[in-house]
C-alpha cells in the first residue's frame, strides 16, 4: 500500500508537529542531503513552456530512494481562483521501484522554499543579521518570513508589494503568528533600505529589474526566490555583477534564474560546496551575496522524506492502492476478470 498525502492531511500534519519544529528538522535533513550532493542522480528539470506559464517534472535519486515532483508556475491564475503554484509529487524504492508516498506539494513547495533560502543565508547572510526586506507579499512569503525568525534570528521584517491586499494580508499574518517587528514600505527601494537581508518572491512571467545595483548596501545578503523559469528575472544584471552569486544546480538555474541573463563565463559557487565545507560562503562583512535560487529537486526529496516518516508515525493520510498487489503478478488482467465475474455469473444463470 500506498501512503497518501493530501492538503488536507498535510496542512493537519504541519498543525500537530508545528511548523517551526518542522522547518527545523527539515533543514537538518535539507543540509545533511546537501552534503551528499555526489550521490545523488540529478538533472534539470523538464519543462514545458506557454506564453503564461510552465509546468515541469523534477527528478532525483541516490541509492535507495527515488522522488519526482510536478510543479506548475502560472502567475495569471489568481485571477482564475487558482494559485499560481500547484504541485504534487511521490517517493519510491529504488530497489522494487514501489512507491512509498505519493503527497501534496503545494503547501509542502511553501515550506521547503523557505527552509532552503534559510539554510542558505545561515552561511551567506551576515551572522549579525536581524532586519529583512521582503519584496512580494503572496502564497510564499508567510513562510519566508517564518523560517528568517526561526532559524537565521531576523526579527525585523519591511513588507512591499504592488498589491496592497497582499500586503494587508501578509502584515496580519505575521502580527498574529510571530514575534517580527513589521514594517509597511512604500516602495521596492525603501523595502531595500537599512536591512541585512532582501527577499525577492514576486510571480510575473518577465524580465522585470525589482532590485537595482543602486538599492544595494555593503554585507547585503539577497534571497532571490521569484526568478524560476527561462524569460522571469527579478535582479537586475549589475546587481549580480556587484555580487558573489549562490545557485542550488548550476544547469537548471542557468536556464531558469536570475543568472539566465548573464555570459556562461560568469562564476556561480553552487550550495553545496558551501554546506560541505569546500567553500566559504560569505568571504567578508561587507560583501554582497546572493542566493539565486529556483527551488531544485533535492529540496523536495528531503521533504517528502520528512512527509513520509511523520505521516506514518502519526497514521496521517491514507493508505492507497495505487500499484496493484496481485495473486499472480503475472496475472494482470485478473483485476478486470474478477469485477466481470458478477456480470458473468447473472448472464450464466
Amino acid at each position: 500500500m500506498t501512503r497518501f498525502v493530501d492538503t488536507q492531511a498535510l496542512a493537519s500534519l504541519l498543525a500537530r508537529v508545528g511548523t517551526r519544529t518542522f522547518m527545523a528538522e527539515l533543514a537538518e535533513l535539507m543540509k545533511s542531503d546537501y552534503v551528499r550532493w555526489h550521490e545523488f542522480d540529478k538533472s534539470a528539470r523538464l519543462a514545458s513552456h506557454s506564453d503564461i506559464g510552465v509546468i515541469e517534472l523534477m527528478p532525483i535519486a541516490d541509492a535507495s530512494q527515488y522522488a519526482f515532483k510536478y510543479v506548475n508556475g502560472h502567475p495569471s491564475n489568481t485571477q482564475r481562483g487558482l494559485s499560481t503554484v500547484m504541485a504534487f509529487g511521490a517517493l519510491a524504492d529504488v530497489d522494487t521501484g514501489f512507491p512509498t508516498l505519493l503527497s501534496e506539494l503545494t503547501l509542502s513547495t511553501g515550506v521547503r522554499t523557505a527552509v532552503a533560502s534559510a539554510v542558505a543565508a545561515e552561511k551567506l547572510a551576515r551572522a549579525d543579521a536581524r532586519t529583512m526586506g521582503l519584496i512580494g507579499c503572496g502564497a510564499q512569503s508567510e513562510f519566508q518570513a517564518i523560517a528568517f525568525e526561526s532559524l537565521v534570528g531576523i526579527e525585523h521584517v519591511k513588507l512591499y508589494d504592488v498589491d496592497a491586499a497582499a500586503v494587508g494580508k501578509l502584515e496580519r499574518n505575521l502580527r498574529a503568528h510571530t514575534d517580527l517587528e513589521v514594517e509597511v514600505a512604500a516602495s521596492a527601494a525603501e523595502a531595500a533600505e537599512r536591512v541585512d537581508v532582501l527577499t525577492t518572491a514576486t510571480a510575473d512571467k518577465a524580465h522585470a529589474t525589482i532590485v537595482t545595483a543602486d538599492m544595494l548596501s555593503a554585507g547585503l545578503h539577497i534571497n532571490g526566490v521569484g526568478g524560476d523559469c527561462p524569460g522571469k528575472t527579478e535582479l537586475a544584471a549589475e546587481v549580480l555583477e556587484a555580487a558573489s552569486v549562490f545557485v542550488e544546480y548550476e544547469p537548471q538555474t542557468r536556464i531558469e534564474g536570475d543568472i539566465q541573463q548573464m555570459p556562461e563565463s560568469f562564476a556561480v559557487t553552487e550550495l553545496w560546496s558551501v554546506l560541505a565545507g569546500e567553500h566559504p560562503g560569505r568571504l567578508h562583512h561587507a560583501e554582497v551575496t546572493v542566493f539565486d535560487s529556483v527551488g531544485f529537486a533535492l529540496e523536495d526529496y528531503s521533504m517528502l522524506k520528512l512527509v513520509h516518516r511523520y505521516a506514518e508515525s502519526l497514521n496521517i493520510g491514507e493508505q492507497v492502492d495505487l500499484v496493484p498487489t496481485l495473486d499472480d503478478n503475472k496475472d494482470l488482467f485478473g483485476l478486470i476478470d474478477r469485477q466481470l465475474t458478477p456480470v458473468k455469473s447473472r448472464t450464466a444463470a
